[in-house]
């Protein structure tokens, strides 16, 4: 997947003026459907993704700059656009500086781990010193764009990842905990973590309202393994599992949980 064919020039709008973040999402709307690719997406619906994505916290990240992003299902093709509004516009950010740069992302409801991508790719070229500011000051559509695609790494790879499942192994037996890093880095994986923790009566006890119930206990080991394993490795890894500590379900010193990835980058050193 290449940016630069996915930023189309229609899609730029340079030196807006916008007065609230209502209008700033319907200028959003009003650039994105210059796409032939939303010609048959009515207004309101490309609007509702944006708010319901917007009602689970503010794209605008802070230092003037917003990245409003949805999911529609129907499209095949993603749909990235640049605004600029060099005066700024109030946009609810976490920092509560008022927006002037909003890239906007409308993407396949199918193709979460390629848009998660987009917006790291997005996200690092707008770290780069200098580039917000020089991006903003574009007097024209065709500036902005180039000095974007200027500061961005253009290829994204969007490879599709082999499945990964994760692991997390919540322990209070300190033998069980020593043979269980043993069998979880012997399976492959690329990521063996290991947290300290505490169960909840640690932290109860410390409370005056519950100190009675736990003061006279002695709180027991706690300690949690995250593994990253393939997914056709699940059910050999809960077998080795058990191997070690017999049935789970008898067991209250382990908890075992599982979750399927969407998405996974980098690794960790053993």
């Amino acid at each position: 997947m290449r940016i630069i064919e996915i930023l189309k020039a229609e899609c730029i709008a340079s030196g807006v003026e916008l007065s609230s973040k209502e209008q700033a999402l319907g200028q959003v709307v009003s650039v994105a459907k210059r796409h032939p690719a939303l010609a048959d997406v009515a207004d309101g619906v490309i609007l509702d993704a944006l708010n319901k994505r917007e009602s689970l916290g503010s794209t605008g990240f802070g230092d003037g700059i917003a990245i409003p992003h949805c999911r529609l299902e129907g499209i095949s093709e993603f749909i990235i656009g640049i605004i600029t509004v060099p005066a700024g516009v109030e946009f609810d950010a976490l920092d509560g500086e008022d927006v002037k740069l909003m890239i906007f992302i409308i993407a396949p409801a199918e193709k979460t781990n390629d848009h998660i991508k987009l917006l790291s790719a997005v996200s690092q070229t707008l770290m780069i010193p200098g580039a917000v500011k020089e991006i903003i000051a574009g007097n024209s559509d065709e500036a902005v764009r180039e000095s974007f695609l200027r500061h961005t790494r253009d290829e994204i790879d969007t490879k599709e990842q082999v499945g990964k499942n994760l692991f997390t192994v919540t322990i209070q037996d300190e033998t069980i905990f020593r043979d269980m890093v043993g069998t979880l880095s012997s399976i492959d994986s690329n990521s063996v973590t290991i947290i300290e923790a505490e169960n909840v009566g640690a932290y109860l006890s410390k409370m005056p309202l519950f100190a009675d119930f736990w003061s006279d206990k002695k709180h027991p080991l706690c300690k949690v393994i995250l593994a990253t394993v393939e997914k056709g490795l699940t059910n050999e890894t809960l077998r080795r599992i058990e191997a070690l500590t017999g049935s789970l379900n008898d067991r209250d010193d382990v908890l075992v949980t599982i979750q399927e990835l969407s998405y996974w980058a980098g690794s960790i050193q053993v």
